[in-house]
């Protein structure tokens, strides 16, 4: 982001741009989430869905393009959803907690709600070309959010309510669209099978008609799966099927609330071979409160199992370590340091026998938690690792070095973001549930207190097993 303001000629700093700078705005869950990282750089923060805030944000710019840019920013803060961080600002106490985030001005909103659209229809591709991620494919979007709330997962919590596209109205004229297009076509959502016509529109898309389009769907609740949904999709082009699993461990399984048996993903796995699929990739994450070794010793014992009963898939293990995401239940819980080694334990017991293992890396897991858990005082950190390689080496050398006041570059003295906390503190620390976030202004979905009682529940369910064991 920095690098794009950088080419345009744009200060990055949103406090260095005058009146002859354009609005600089953000959006997206990332920023929805929490974006006091970013915040100095951005004039204006879209909360939530674009759907309803997208055309109140330009219909507002188109009215008050003629004001000075203090005034377009004070017009802007008045619009539900839309956060201007200049307008408000962080306290902390003298031994650097942060205590509050209080508007600037009393005719400012206290806090700011993420907006829900709760449309009938949901988005799709407006733009198919071969030099996407994901090349010449029509993405469509089939429900937003999921109703399961695993308590780490912000996809789920931050997105709330569940919603589905209407099968008439939304998904099969988005559908009918990209294909006239390309023949590649993806179905998108946290929990794709259970909207509750999914079925409905598998069969539509199972007429002669569709036979030489490629379909492609995104991770499916393991329970959902059957051989019919298995069959039709490998007549259509897919070659494997995603489940999450989050763990073999039935007890962590339980503490995250991932409401899904053992026998549910070897079932998944039988109808995915019965159906013709050639591969099965199963996500997992190590590192979740509460695990020991023992849960990874049984994530590794059920995906040898699985490799013995369904010889014939191939079999991918996706794996990233736990991250803090901000308007979750664990979202109070840091980033555990064994899980490093318990990646590697992973490899050395799952690759010899034939199972391909995808991790993501330990070092990207622990800026991914740096950036999820910060405030503003991160901003300088961010400045000065751009154009650096993109490595955790990097960025706790730059931490450092804003951390002991060298500022080099356009990290400028006079901003006075206060003192980092600990590197420590920030990634690895578990912080009292009574700690000012710095999202605390921020309305999402559940209340603070209701977020906190679903985190009690993971330690009551933790406390459940160990009885039982």
């Amino acid at each position: 982001m920095l690098d794009l303001l950088e080419a345009q000629k744009i200060p990055i700093w949103s406090h260095h741009r005058n009146d002859g700078d354009p609005i600089v705005f953000g959006g997206g869950p990332v920023l929805t989430a929490n974006p006091e990282p970013l915040a100095p750089f951005l004039d204006v923060v879209l909360l939530g869905d674009g759907e309803n805030l997208l055309p109140k944000f330009i219909d507002t710019m188109l009215e008050i393009r003629s004001l000075s840019r203090d005034e377009q920013l004070l017009a802007l803060a008045q619009i539900e959803g839309i956060y201007v961080p200049s307008l408000y600002a962080p306290k902390y106490s003298n031994d650097g907690q942060l205590i509050a985030i209080e508007r600037k001005q009393a005719d400012l909103p206290k806090s700011i709600s993420k907006q829900t659209w709760q449309g009938r229809t949901l988005s799709h591709s407006q733009v198919i070309t071969p030099d996407a991620v994901w090349p010449n494919i029509h993405m469509v979007e089939v429900v937003r959010s999921c109703p399961e709330l695993c308590r780490f997962c912000m996809a789920s919590y931050l997105t709330l309510p569940f919603r589905s596209s209407s099968l008439n109205d939304g998904l099969i004229p988005a559908v009918e669209k990209g294909l006239s297009t390309t023949k590649r076509l993806g179905l998108l959502g946290a929990s794709v099978t259970q909207h509750p016509q999914f079925f409905d529109l598998l069969d539509w898309l199972n007429h002669d008609r569709f036979e030489n389009i490629h379909l492609s769907v995104s991770s499916v609740r393991a329970a959902t799966v059957n051989q019919k949904m298995t069959t039709i999709l490998s007549r259509r082009g897919s070659k494997s099927l995603t489940i999450a699993i989050e763990s073999g461990s039935q007890r962590i399984r339980n503490v995250v609330n991932k409401k899904l048996s053992e026998e549910e993903i070897f079932a998944s796995a039988q109808y995915a071979q019965e159906g013709g699929l050639k591969g099965l990739k199963l996500y997992g994450i190590v590192g979740l409160p509460t695990e020991d070794d023992a849960d990874i010793e049984a994530t590794i014992d059920l995906l040898l199992r699985l490799k013995r009963r369904t010889s014939r898939l191939r079999l991918t293990l996706g794996v990233s370590t736990f991250v803090p995401k901000a308007h979750t239940p664990f979202q109070w819980n840091g980033v555990r340091p064994e899980a490093k080694k318990r990646l590697k334990l992973l490899a050395k017991n799952l690759k010899p026998k034939g199972i391909q293992l995808r991790p993501e890396s330990y070092g990207w897991s622990v800026i991914q938690a740096l950036i999820s858990r910060s405030d503003r005082r991160i901003a300088p950190v961010i400045a000065l690792v751009r154009g650096s390689q993109n490595n955790l080496g990097s960025w706790k050398k730059a931490y450092q070095a804003i951390q002991e006041k060298t500022m080099v570059e356009e990290n400028d003295p006079s901003i006075a973001f206060g003192k980092l906390p600990t590197w420590q503190e920030v990634i690895h620390q578990t912080w009292d549930n009574s700690r000012v976030l710095p999202w605390t202004h921020l309305e999402g979905p559940l209340k603070h207190e209701v977020l906190i009682q679903h985190q009690q529940q993971a330690l009551t369910d933790h406390a459940s097993s160990n009885q039982a064991k």
